[in-house]
């Protein structure tokens, strides 16, 4: 069950252009445990989740696999922030996968073969493809700046752009876009999410607002690995194990 593959195993629940999971409609006894969970939890990890960041991401098996994705985001600190992703920010979306941001200074301590599964932000924030959505750029430009110097490391655990209706086969390594082909991501695919948020990426919006930004003074060849035209993809093997005391 490679991460690559284009068609897992038949199932019902693969192949459709919008998925959706099957199964029946919430029971209302399963409503009412959730209101009444609702009193008494308080589901302390989640409200730790302070952004709505929205961008894109590329599976790095295959560069023309794209993804609008949807980062609800909490900090454990200034250098290493944990996203929750969603396929979109409506109460039905789904959680396709995990992100992992850390800063220049963490990633340059980590052993080089880890670097090669992290990506590089620097051209995904100058262009404008990642934003907070909804957030005035005055009031973001200072976390933008930060975010430009970082690297992330993004599984991807529910193909959605597969038309998969349930997280199948093994997770999917993401990429972030990139300037230059094939990790251009594609230009309709950033305008329908401009539309719809109201986002200005062109050359004359965010772009412009953030030429002024500085660059990481190097970004890690380590990282972004596709650009020395390999990438990654995850396969499940059976394996031996002992059993002893």
């Amino acid at each position: 069950m490679p991460s690559s593959d284009q068609n897992p195993a038949a199932t019902p629940a693969s192949g459709t252009a919008e998925p959706a999971p099957p199964g029946r409609p919430t029971a209302v006894s399963s409503q009412v445990l959730d209101m009444g969970a609702q009193l008494v939890q308080a589901l302390k990890p989640v409200r730790q989740m302070k952004q709505h960041a929205c961008s894109f991401a590329l599976d790095a098996h295959d560069l023309r696999r794209q993804l609008e994705v949807h980062h609800l985001v909490s900090r454990l600190n200034q250098d290493v922030l944990q996203c929750a992703v969603y396929d979109s920010d409506e109460p039905s979306a789904r959680l396709i996968g995990v992100e992992y941001i850390v800063s220049d200074t963490i990633f340059e301590s980590l052993p080089p073969e880890e670097k090669r599964l992290w990506h590089s932000h620097a051209y995904e924030v100058k262009a404008g493809l990642r934003t907070d959505v909804g957030v005035r750029e005055a009031l973001q430009s200072s976390e933008t700046a930060r975010l430009s110097k970082t690297y992330g490391k993004f599984w991807c655990t529910w193909q959605v752009d597969r038309g998969d209706q349930l997280p199948l086969s093994a997770p999917a390594l993401m990429v972030s876009p990139q300037a230059t082909e094939p990790g251009r991501v594609c230009a309709e695919l950033v305008r329908g999410r401009d539309e719809r948020y109201r986002v200005d990426s062109s050359a004359g919006g965010l772009k412009a607002d953030r030429v002024e930004m500085d660059e990481p003074e190097w970004i890690n060849p380590n990282a972004d690995y596709w650009l020395h035209g390999m990438g990654f993809a995850v396969d499940v093997v059976p394996c031996f194990f002992f059993l002893g005391r």
